[in-house]
């Protein structure tokens, strides 16, 4: 049987708008196709090894929550967490998860945190935030997906060399509000802005970052099988129906 570590990082303090649901997605879509699931969570002054996990997870939190946290990620486990973004560990970190892989934060005022440094984006704050419900566009497989998400965030984020965006913007700021871009790809790590949690109602992306996970620790050749996506196409399309305005015959009943 084939089997997968997830790695919760910080899971007591990043958990802002519900990203806790993301790792439910990822291991109850593992699960339904009977695959072992070990969750693991990694907060401060646990330990970190090469090989520990085959998925990894930082959430957003607030800013008082990320000082907490950012010694014992940046220090402690920054350099693990570095050498397996380089070896193509998947990773999926969402708004301050995403920042803290970057170079810095420079906050409205000009103070600058130092971040990980795994990745060449940095962020900039800005007194004005960005609240959203938002539609990104990404290609899957050679598919178009339109996926459903919620943005909450000040900072905003420009990619660096190597980098490339997570998703295209349709509706929404995005990492700033400027290039269209909405999160990062850089190798098998993902950053993005969307809380809400994003995966529970956009299978294609759990799946993906599932087979990448997959493939990786079994080979090339693995390929995930098939699983029913009904209810999570459902919600998707509620939640678009109801960004673009379209309430008629939207319910409850999921």
């Amino acid at each position: 049987m084939e089997k997968l570590v997830i790695g919760h990082f910080y899971p007591d303090l990043l958990n802002l708008y519900g990203d806790r649901g993301n790792v439910l997605a990822l291991m109850r879509r593992a699960q339904l196709r009977g695959i072992e699931v070990e969750v693991k969570r990694i907060s401060i002054g646990d330990e970190l090894k090469s090989g520990d996990i085959d998925i990894g997870f930082i959430g957003g939190g607030q800013d008082s929550e990320q000082n907490i946290m950012a010694d014992d990620m940046r220090i402690k486990k920054g350099p693990v967490i570095k050498q397996m973004i380089e070896d193509g560990v998947v990773f999926l970190t969402v708004c301050g998860g995403y920042q803290m892989l970057g170079q810095y934060y420079e906050e409205h005022d000009g103070k600058r945190i130092e971040c990980l440094g795994a990745m060449p984006h940095y962020t900039k704050g800005e007194k004005e935030r960005f609240i959203n419900d938002t539609v990104y566009e990404i290609e899957i497989g050679g598919k178009k997906v339109t996926v459903a998400g919620f943005e909450n965030h000040s900072g905003r984020t420009y990619l660096g060399e190597g980098e490339e965006p997570f998703m295209k913007v349709i509706k929404g700021h995005g990492n700033n509000g400027e290039d269209g871009l909405e999160g990062v790809r850089y190798k098998n790590t993902f950053g993005t802005y969307s809380h809400g949690s994003l995966l529970p109602k956009n299978p294609a992306i759990t799946d993906m970052l599932l087979e990448l996970a997959l493939k990786r620790k079994y080979g090339a050749d693995y390929e995930l099988s098939e699983l029913a996506t009904e209810t999570e196409d459902l919600a998707r399309k509620q939640a678009l129906d109801y960004i673009n305005g379209n309430t008629n015959g939207i319910t409850n009943d999921l």
